[in-house]
């Protein structure tokens, strides 16, 4: 019998046994979006290699590594089915590129060059493979556009590569806690449960926020596509989406809801409000930040998600925009594992306005693929929502259905401040304006302006919150802030932007540094958020700084004062729409597209067509030479470094360090490290030394190092 895999028991699974494993689950998985054959097929090719003597004599004897997959890129490639050969080919280093049959040599990386190496007899003969794949059935639509065969192959990729994960586990681990959760229907029953007493509200604001919720369980009737719910703050925009999702997936047999916010600082908020909701085990939370253990400690719930983090194998999905949309374009099978698992889901958008603009085009085709071929209902949530009709109709999405009931009418029901611009002030003079509020937000452009103001504030009752700050930490504070503004005690917070998306503060007043339209209104968000003081005493006060804006929001500037030139209300649907279509006009569609990734599957990059290595290096939604700085804040900051230090490199612990890390630019870092405020550990960690000296309980991380040249961020 030839082998697949051994145990360390001596145990051995057979050959064939894997491959028709595989292949089984690879077509349930790819039977979401209608590619059960390709499925199939894959997953069958995928370890033909492994029937050569000397990757038996590998796994058998201890012999040299072999390549075991490029043999079954070749069967698939005779049978010319090329998306089959570039997943077979991948499944272990990745997707390659495919290349250029005329230009490539032998062995060089691209699927050109491995099926030319293996023309000469450059891999292990494989002569014992009884020689049968299925018949190829190419995938419906292939060859009708490049990017949407590129999209196709990654999605299959998908398929076998957790297939192939899973084969393995099984007959190396046993069965494991994998799956699980409620049906759809379940989930359905919870919310209602949840929602149920909000409907006889007992205010105005609560009966408006009513009329949204039950428009979006009405309309989750409508058939899968593309939506909107362009809900004004304060709308309830978070349960109303949830509602929708539900209802939807339930109605039309939809397998789970994933929900994508922009930023690591509210994902948590957000996954909290859904496990109250829906219980803890319905809900995986997936960021860099996450604690998935699976050391002996990690209780079963803690396994169970970190296996879920793979393939996303559960009901509810609270993610990232960078981790979603990177592994949509990523090469790699760890990456791309999960992505067969978005098939027939409920995506919904938080904060869609913050779609990266230089990463623009790629992450509006890729929801149009994802609405057009695979089965999913996208639904973009935002209470200012980006001018994006034109470009989902190019990338061939359907018309989106808005969500949210008579959008300009509760635009003015939810109008709960009024604006002021008051144009360019001094550091001094803002301060005192500051000092004379019991309780103020203000909102500023960057962490060192947010430093100098702080300065200026008096200790008592003051905060500061931004980027600087370990994420642990400024969890913390914002839990005293709250705490001040419920008691009415003097609460005055000095911020970077972090506070404008979807963190829960109500505040009675509100400035903010001019910036894009976008970011005063998510601003506005956090002044008089329940409506519990008239619109006339809740102002939103619009400044300039000494500092000029900085090079990335000139052009949102710019676009805001082209929006707001007819002289309409700042929070009017046109004025947003206005701004919008400005910024995109101004930014031109070269830059909607910074790495020219649509161009690259289209047209190839310098003669080589589906590059999906290349891209996949390349495509960084967050584009940052910055460095992460491990702060030992706490006991929980302390105990992980001290374990850090100890060399204990594992996983989980690296997702418990998200909480204490800092992110620096390089002169920053290069100054600290000249003062030997770092240790640079030998996994590449880097640990902040004399944390007294260097963070400060009020600010985070200096960017004054005692004896160093003042720092400018």
């Amino acid at each position: 019998m030839l082998l697949a895999h051994t145990r360390e028991d001596g145990e051995m699974q057979g050959l064939e046994e894997h491959l028709n494993g595989t292949a089984k689950r690879s077509e349930e998985f790819a039977a979401a979006f209608g590619a059960a054959s390709q499925g199939w097929l894959v997953g069958q090719a995928h370890d033909i290699g492994k029937y050569s003597d000397a990757f038996q004599n590998r796994l058998l004897r201890g012999g040299p590594i072999v390549d075991h997959s490029t043999a079954g890129a070749v069967e698939c490639a005779k049978k010319g089915a090329v998306w089959a050969a570039l997943c077979v080919a991948g499944h272990h280093a990745g997707l390659p590129d495919f290349g250029n049959l005329k230009v490539d040599i032998p062995g060089q990386p691209t699927l050109c060059g491995r099926l030319k190496g293996a023309q000469q007899g450059k891999i292990p003969p494989y002569t014992a493979w009884p020689g049968m794949l299925p018949e190829v059935v190419p995938p419906q639509g292939w060859a009708q556009d490049a990017v949407s065969n590129a999209f196709f192959v990654r999605m299959l990729y998908s398929c076998l590569v957790d297939a192939d994960y899973l084969d393995t586990e099984q007959f190396m681990h046993g069965a494991q806690p994998r799956g699980g959760g409620d049906t759809m229907d379940s989930l359905l029953q919870k919310l209602n449960e949840f929602i149920s007493p909000w409907q006889t509200p007992g205010t105005q604001l609560n009966q408006w926020r009513c009329e949204i919720l039950n428009s979006c369980i009405s309309k989750a009737q409508q058939p899968p596509g593309l939506f909107t719910l362009t809900v004004p703050t304060g709308g309830g925009k978070t349960v109303a989406s949830l509602a929708f999702a539900l209802q939807h997936a339930a109605t039309h047999g939809l397998r789970r809801v994933v929900y994508v916010v922009p930023y690591t600082s509210i994902i948590e908020q957000t996954a909290d409000v859904f496990r109250k909701i829906l219980g803890e085990e319905n809900v995986l939370e997936h960021h860099s930040g996450a604690d998935f253990s699976t050391e002996e400690s990690a209780s079963p719930q803690q396994y169970r998600a970190a296996l879920a983090a793979e393939n996303w194998d559960v009901p509810v999905v609270v993610t990232t925009a960078v981790q979603f949309f990177e592994s949509l374009y990523a090469n790699r099978s760890s990456k791309c594992r999960k992505l067969h698992n978005l098939a027939g889901s409920v995506i919904l958008f938080d904060e869609a306005q913050m779609l990266p603009v230089e990463h623009l085009l790629p992450c509006v085709s890729a929801i149009a693929q994802l609405v057009r071929y695979y089965g999913v209902s996208a639904v973009l949530c935002t209470a200012t929502q980006p001018a994006l009709g034109e470009l989902f109709a190019q990338a061939g999405a359907p018309q989106p259905v808005e969500l949210c009931p008579d959008q300009r009418q509760m635009y003015q029901r939810f109008r709960r401040v009024s604006f002021r611009d008051i144009g360019k002030i001094e550091m001094e003079a803002l301060a005192q304006r500051l000092k004379n509020l019991p309780q103020v937000l203000c909102i500023v452009n960057s962490r060192r302006e947010a430093q100098e103001l702080f300065a200026l504030l008096p200790p008592q009752g003051s905060y500061h919150l931004s980027t600087l700050m370990v994420p642990a930490h400024r969890r913390a504070l914002l839990g005293e802030v709250r705490k001040n503004l419920q008691n009415g005690l003097p609460c005055r917070v000095v911020s970077t932007s972090l506070v404008e998306a979807g963190v829960d503060v109500d505040f009675p007043a509100v400035y903010r540094e001019i910036a894009g339209l976008d970011s005063i209104l998510q601003a506005a968000g956090r002044c008089n958020r329940e409506g519990k003081r008239p619109r006339a005493q809740s102002i939103v006060t619009v400044f300039e700084s000494s500092y000029a804006p900085p090079p990335m929001l000139r052009v949102n500037v710019g676009a805001m004062r082209e929006a707001l030139a007819s002289g309409a209300a700042m929070d009017d649907l046109s004025t947003i729409h206005g701004y919008f279509t400005s910024l995109l006009s101004l930014r031109g569609p070269k830059a909607l597209d910074k790495y020219r990734v649509l161009d690259a599957f289209e047209h190839g990059i310098e003669g080589c067509s589906l590059p999906f290595a290349t891209v996949g290096s390349r495509f960084h939604l967050i584009d940052s030479p910055a460095k992460t700085v491990y702060v030992p804040w706490g006991q929980g900051g302390e105990e992980c470094i001290s374990r850090l230090r100890e060399g204990q490199y594992s996983r989980g612990l690296y997702r418990q360090l998200g909480q204490y890390g800092v992110t620096v630019y390089e002169q920053h870092y290069r100054q600290l490290a000249e003062l030997g405020a770092l240790t640079l550990l030998q996994d590449g960690s880097v640990i902040l030394n004399q944390p007294a000296r260097f963070y400060s309980e009020q600010t985070g991380l200096t960017l004054q190092p005692q004896g160093g040249q003042a720092i400018f961020d």
